[in-house]
């Protein structure tokens, strides 16, 4: 089934992320999200969790397929951000925010970006068929990211290359900006918030507070 993988990895009786299955969650529903044309909705989540990263999610199929992008997707066509490809998540994951405990992905999650996207002409025809060659071309229509883009698989090629690695790559067109970083652009389009107070907010990061547990404690 196309969500086991993440299903199995989380203790929902433990993380506010959304099971995936119907079960109601405390996590309300935004506007922002929902009223975006079902199955053509994308969102990008600013993540910081063992390693600080950008998660982005295309709808497809009853799904969110998802690339963790670890320096974040570019404006600039210069700018070839490796994307690893990860687990499908839920649908209604694309409007999670908030702190997730101790356990698998635990971290602070902003929603960094969410919009709408269509298939570019190569890929339209049959978007199944391109994404098992590994080489998928989507418009973008959102908050912070516009126009063409394109994802290339390129793990595999060679030996000990990890299979799930993947290429985003900003197309030359009048949304590219030489120099973006999404990293410097630390606001949510769901409730205007940065990282940090995101955590502030849901009780502290909990990456932050086990290292400062871990600190030695300084005598005066």
């Amino acid at each position: 089934m196309p969500l086991d993988d993440y299903q199995r990895k989380r203790d929902f009786s433990q993380t506010p992320e959304p099971a995936g299955d119907g079960t109601p969650t405390d996590h309300p529903a935004w506007e922002g999200w929902t009223a975006l044309p079902e199955g053509m909705r994308y969102c990008v989540q600013m993540h910081r969790a063992t390693r600080f990263h950008f998660d982005f999610r295309l709808e497809y199929n009853g799904v969110l397929l998802s690339w963790a992008v670890p320096r974040g997707p570019s404006l600039d066509p210069a700018h070839k951000r490796m994307a690893i490809h990860v687990e499908d998540h839920p649908v209604d994951y694309g409007d999670f925010e908030g702190v997730i405990p101790s356990g698998y992905g635990m971290g602070t999650v902003q929603l960094w970006d969410v919009g709408v996207y269509a298939w570019a002409r190569e890929s339209e025809e049959d978007p199944v068929r391109q994404i098992v060659k590994g080489d998928v071309k989507f418009v973008l229509s959102g908050h912070k990211l516009r126009g063409e883009f394109a994802l290339v698989h390129i793990g595999g090629r060679h030996p000990g290359d990890d299979e799930k690695a993947w290429l985003m790559i900003k197309k030359r067109d009048d949304a590219a900006i030489a120099g973006y970083d999404a990293r410097t652009h630390d606001a949510s389009v769901r409730s205007g918030r940065s990282l940090e107070e995101i955590a502030a907010a849901g009780g502290g990061d909990p990456r932050e507070l086990a290292r400062a547990a871990r600190r030695p404690r300084v005598r005066r």
